[in-house]
């Protein structure tokens, strides 16, 4: 039985990764009463007095929502909001297994940007944080944009900056591995939608040196008349050489690439004119866009992949649930670009100077330790910034 037959019977056993288990015992009238009606009434008048007593009085303070539209679905695309909710209730999942964190699954039956911005606006008051999961780009950038300005509470895209931050966190310590300065890499990211385009702008951030972005039509530059928006947002940040060309032009002399694209688009014969040593982090799923034996027959000094099955593994679940729990245990009213650094080098950090070897350059994906350290991180981040409205430990 193959991975897919398999998970496939497991849900059908499952029929649900999640369940609601209640916190309050309800065994006695004195329970009843006590966690429903007469009691409820006091905690119910407590926070309409003061509205962030929520936070202690209800499951709020610990809870995320995670929501998506189902267009953008892992490898899959467009499959609707129903089809997405395997996906939705595994993240959940994870929160909770890794950081402790409870989150629910919403699926919005909607397309309209309008429509899902009012939505999530008016549920937010029901949580303490909002991840955004497999929304289509360039909506993407919109949604949580408009989203940050009118939420009290932080609004996370994952798929756009969990993916940024750990692909930073392994670029650093691979940076070490082949003795690379930061500031002084040619980078060069294949795909421009929402991942890469969050990858370009955080490492560009960390300044880990000159950045060439791709897209299906080729090198991304100033004045291309077929870029969307954030490319050409992009397009005037990255290029510094106005390059022009196909892929394989841009990786002439480059020391990473990062793809976040499709399978099979980079040949051991493009890695062979790269710097020596080059970084290759293939992040397409399932078939990444060079496989790492290509990859390392090209001459690839650093190998990584969004598989479990190869080392170097770059999953967000070293990210996110880290840096909700860090941005839940400080109430932060954001997560910041500073605190998605501090998460990189957290990150980074679990994988000390004597253990850094090519193949070992990010700690497990399943390194409970992980989330932790980003929390306490992400959280001194916000404390530092001026965005926690609560300070203590938890």
């Amino acid at each position: 039985m193959d991975i897919k037959e398999l998970a496939l019977k497991k849900h059908y056993q499952w029929q649900g990764k999640i369940e609601v288990i209640s916190r309050a015992p309800i065994n006695s009238r004195e329970d009843l009463s006590t966690a429903y009606t007469p009691g409820v009434a006091q905690p119910c008048l407590e926070i309409e007095k003061d509205e962030s007593l929520s936070y202690e009085l209800t499951r709020r303070g610990n809870m995320v929502a995670v929501i998506t539209d189902g267009t953008a679905v892992l490898g899959l695309g467009d499959i609707g909001p129903a089809a997405a909710m395997p996906v939705m209730e595994g993240k959940c999942a994870l929160f909770k297994a890794f950081a402790d964190v409870d989150a629910f699954p919403l699926c919005i039956d909607s397309k309209d940007v309008d429509t899902i911005v009012n939505t999530i606006l008016l549920i937010s008051k029901s949580f303490g944080g909002i991840n955004l999961e497999d929304i289509s780009a360039p909506r993407c950038f919109e949604i949580e944009r408009r989203l940050k300005e009118k939420c009290e509470v932080p609004v996370f895209h994952d798929d756009q900056h969990g993916t940024a931050i750990v692909a930073s966190a392994a670029l650093l310590n691979a940076l070490k591995v082949t003795g690379r300065k930061m500031g002084e890499c040619k980078i060069v990211i294949n795909g421009a939608g929402a991942a890469g385009i969050s990858v370009a702008k955080l490492l560009l951030s960390m300044n880990f040196g000159e950045i060439v972005m791709c897209d299906i039509k080729g090198i991304i530059y100033e004045g291309a008349d077929w870029l969307t928006e954030p490319q050409m947002q992009m397009a005037k940040v990255t290029n510094p050489g106005k390059k022009k060309g196909t892929l394989a032009d841009a990786l002439v002399g480059a020391d990473v690439f990062i793809g976040v694209s499709k399978p099979n688009l980079v040949s051991q014969e493009m890695v062979a004119t790269m710097e020596k040593d080059p970084i290759i982090f293939a992040m397409a799923n399932p078939m990444p866009e060079i496989m790492p034996e290509q990859a390392k027959a090209g001459g690839a000094a650093v190998v990584g992949t969004g598989r479990s099955d190869f080392p170097n593994q770059i999953n967000n679940v070293l990210a996110f649930p880290g840096i909700f729990k860090g941005a839940l245990k400080v109430r932060a009213s954001n997560i910041t670009e500073e605190m998605k650094v501090a998460a990189a080098y957290a990150i980074a950090s679990m994988v000390k100077q004597e253990e850094l070897t090519p193949e070992y350059i990010l700690p497990d994906a399943l390194n409970k330790e992980v989330a932790d350290c980003v929390a306490n991180a992400v959280a001194a981040e916000a404390v530092k910034l001026g965005i926690a409205r609560i300070y203590k430990e938890k």
